[in-house]
């Protein structure tokens, strides 16, 4: 069954390598359909892979090979709320390190351009606290972060 709503990423010729990989480091993800091209079209040929569908953390995405044309940005993004340090460095690590690049504050880049927030949980409570003293430590501390090191939030909490 088709879902109401979809996530479509637009990719430049290689939504299949990025489905693939997602599916490899999230866990309930998976690569499903893969839907070649009837004929030619503007960036490529007949045959060629044009979607992909695949769920990211049980989310319904299709991958649209539509060549150059537009770019990921940071105004879209997935934010990845994980529950310890080993799982944010594996998910970090696994992105930084197939290509992707570092960013501030828990975002990260993959090598498709498609932006990343790993995202402690303890960093989100902390930041949403009602005790303002609380949230302004751990936003303060996160501004000064790469990857989320959870240790320094609980520190900055503790103040």
């Amino acid at each position: 069954m088709i879902p109401k709503n979809t996530i479509c990423l637009w990719y430049d010729t290689d939504a299949l390598g990025a489905a693939t990989f997602y599916a490899t480091i999230f866990p309930d993800s998976a690569v499903g359909a893969v839907h070649r091209a009837p004929a030619d079209f503007p960036s490529g040929k007949e045959g060629d892979v044009l979607t992909v569908e695949f769920t990211v953390l049980g989310i319904p995405c299709v991958g649209l090979n539509g060549g150059k044309a537009f770019k990921q940005t940071e105004a879209f993004s997935f934010q990845i709320a994980t529950d310890d340090q080993e799982e944010t460095d594996r998910l970090w690590n696994a992105i930084v390190g197939n290509g992707g690049a570092e960013s501030a504050c828990g975002w990260c880049k993959d090598k498709w351009g498609l932006n990343w927030q790993i995202t402690p949980r303890v960093l989100t409570d902390a930041f949403t606290s009602p005790d303002k003293g609380v949230a302004k430590r751990a936003f303060e501390a996160m501004m000064e972060m790469r990857k989320i090191d959870i240790a320094k939030i609980e520190a900055a909490v503790r103040g």
